[in-house]
């Protein structure tokens, strides 16, 4: 993994790591990765859908299938009730 970090300084183009996610109603949504960030030994995604920036992330899990990361609902209650305690905490700290 590159230690570059991407923000206003870089020198190159960033396309948005764009996924199509289905919804329960069968309605499909352009999600953008807005972030990641890490809980216990387990990896997370923030998505956001692109053509409503402004509506909640929807959170995933992000889990490796031989070379490639897979996105994953989180259907446990307490792994989900763990992941929205950090998510809420690192909100608000970009808050501050």
């Amino acid at each position: 993994m590159s230690d570059h970090v991407h923000d206003e300084n870089c020198d190159h183009e960033h396309e948005d790591m764009v996924f199509v996610v289905t919804d329960e109603d069968g309605n499909e949504h352009e999600m953008v990765l807005a972030y990641t960030f890490e809980t216990g030994d387990k990896a997370y995604a923030v998505l956001l859908d692109r053509n409503e920036p402004e509506d909640d992330g929807v959170i995933f899990r992000i889990e490796e299938e031989g070379e490639d990361e897979v996105l994953v609902n989180i259907e446990d209650d307490e792994e989900w009730e763990r992941v929205m305690k950090v998510y809420e905490e690192l909100v608000a700290q970009e808050a501050d």
